[in-house]
């Protein structure tokens, strides 16, 4: 392994490393990372876990995990130097008397591998274990960041609404403090979302015209083909708006509002992100149900095959009222946003998944080209795709060739991934590279989780209040009809995400 810049060495601990997100994601990017030689040079893994198991097992299901990511080169010093410090240590997480153990192990393993006590501790488990582990921790010594450092890395769901987030978050503040505290949010590690910033800070091709003046509406949208498949249980708990609206979807938002920070570093970013959920328009009851949609997919079909509605997977309540759709308009109230409405969407068992932003411009006055015929004039559109294909897209205007003059869009296209040879990292694996330097910038600070459920439970209060039952959608639509009348009423209706627009042509003939 080689020496990334800004990585000392240390040790990365998963607890819960037998469960799906160890597997899928961890393991895999620990690979990659090893492969490129972007792990430090000192560096070991525990992988933590109440399964019997030995090291030559955990190293096994590393080894499978890592062929998931395909396509990569994997140079073997790399890949072996990673699974020859690939540990397994077995205990409950509940048993407070194996965190002693625990400790003796990691000190054994500083004096082999040269880790001088560094920790990155991954809690890759239920967030009703995030206090317990993280109090036995601090009580054994593990959290003192004294004489050497220890990060706590936390998932999604981070509380189920403002007061479940704020106890999560004593607990581990109590053990580690705010600085050493990474709440992913894996959207933020994709490679789009990071070139955000660079796309409206580096060019002032956009920066100048990012404002009220100049955009008419801004459209975010993510949508996936997948039901709830084995998650029945827990999506009845939560429901879109708290596991897609709170965290991935407002962080879009903050990223494509926020001001230009004064610099680059965590806080300043994360200072900006924090002034756009502030500045969210509150919604009062009436607002709740004029600028919301809460929607669920009933039986449908998708790629053309037959799909059963949510109320028939598996552990869903055959009368639920949960949401698997959500759709918003927003305002932002500041000088640079007023007025402009953003909507937001997210929903399952749609037809394609994607993720991207679009951006529409005002159109020009109402002369010129712009005269009788300017409604069937294609709008100029700004498109920031962040999955499954990574790019930007501009729609504008321009001159047919030909003997009539004849104003069709015209796109150019950027694709990110399409390159050959070009692979972009997962988003794992930037997160996990983050941590370990000590890099929190793409990580989520508690101000922003808060402010975030704060706006998010003024919407699930009212729902309640309101007596809000879901509409439902057939699987493989875009969702209920209700999100159609949200923009219409203002003039708007939802652009298609990058794959489906391409095909939808405006022409104006001027004969003139």
């Amino acid at each position: 392994m080689m020496d990334f810049p800004g990585m000392e060495p240390c040790v990365l601990v998963i607890f819960g490393a037998t469960g799906d997100l160890t597997q899928r994601k961890l393991y895999p990017a620990l690979m990659n990372l090893a492969a490129q030689g972007l792990l430090p040079r000192q560096f070991a893994t525990v992988a933590v876990g109440r399964r019997e198991k030995t090291d030559a097992i955990v190293r096994g299901e590393a080894k499978v995990a890592g062929n998931i990511m395909e396509g990569e080169l994997r140079p073997k010093s790399g890949v072996t130097a990673f699974l020859r410090r690939l540990h397994y240590f077995q205990m409950d997480f509940d048993d407070a008397a194996a965190y002693q153990d625990l400790k003796a192990f990691l000190a054994r393993l500083d004096e082999v591998h040269g880790t001088r006590g560094n920790r990155v501790f991954f809690l890759a488990v239920a967030p009703e274990y995030f206090g317990t582990i993280a109090h036995d921790l601090h009580r054994h010594g593990m959290a003192t960041n004294t004489g050497a450092w220890q990060r706590v890395v936390v998932e999604k769901p981070f509380g189920s609404d403002l007061a479940s987030a704020r106890k999560l978050n004593a607990d581990l503040t109590d053990a580690f403090g705010e600085q050493r505290i990474y709440r992913i949010d894996h959207y933020l590690g994709k490679e789009m979302l990071q070139n955000l910033m660079v796309i409206r800070f580096a060019n002032t091709l956009f920066e100048p015209l990012w404002n009220s003046r100049y955009i008419e509406e801004v459209q975010i949208t993510v949508s996936e083909t997948v039901g709830v498949e084995t998650r029945g249980g827990y999506y009845e708990s939560v429901g879109a708006l708290r596991d897609m609206m709170q965290n991935h979807m407002l962080q879009l938002l903050t990223l494509i509002a926020m001001e230009p920070p004064v610099a680059l570093d965590a806080d300043s970013v994360r200072d900006e992100k924090v002034k756009v959920l502030r500045s969210l328009r509150p919604l009062t009851l009436d607002d709740v149900a004029r600028q919301t949609v809460k929607g669920q997919y009933g039986p449908g079909s998708l790629n053309g095959a037959s799909v059963v509605g949510y109320r028939d997977e598996g552990r869903v309540s055959p009368d639920s009222n949960t949401d698997t759709y959500v759709a918003v308009e927003l305002y932002i109230d500041n000088f640079r946003w007023s007025g402009v409405p953003f909507y937001l969407r997210t929903g399952k068992r749609l037809p394609v998944r994607s993720g991207e932003v679009v951006i529409r411009f005002r159109e020009q006055p109402g002369v010129l080209y712009f005269g009788q015929k300017h409604n069937i004039l294609g709008p100029n559109l700004l498109v920031i795709k962040i999955q499954p294909e990574e790019g930007i897209y501009l729609q504008f205007n321009a001159r047919q060739p030909g003997t009539q003059s004849t104003i069709t869009p015209v796109k150019m296209d950027y694709c990110q991934n399409c390159l050959q040879g070009l692979n972009s990292p997962e988003a794992y694996e930037r997160l996990l590279a983050d941590c370990i330097r000590g890099d929190s910038t793409l990580f989520t600070r508690w101000d922003e989780v808060e402010y975030a459920w704060s706006f998010i439970d003024r919407i699930s209060l009212a729902w309640d209040q309101l007596g809000r039952e879901v509409e439902l959608y057939p699987a493989g639509s875009w969702g209920p009809v209700s999100a159609d009348a949200l923009l219409n009423r203002n003039g708007h209706r939802w652009l298609l995400p990058f794959q489906c627009l391409l095909s939808e042509r405006p022409v104006l003939e001027n004969n003139a």
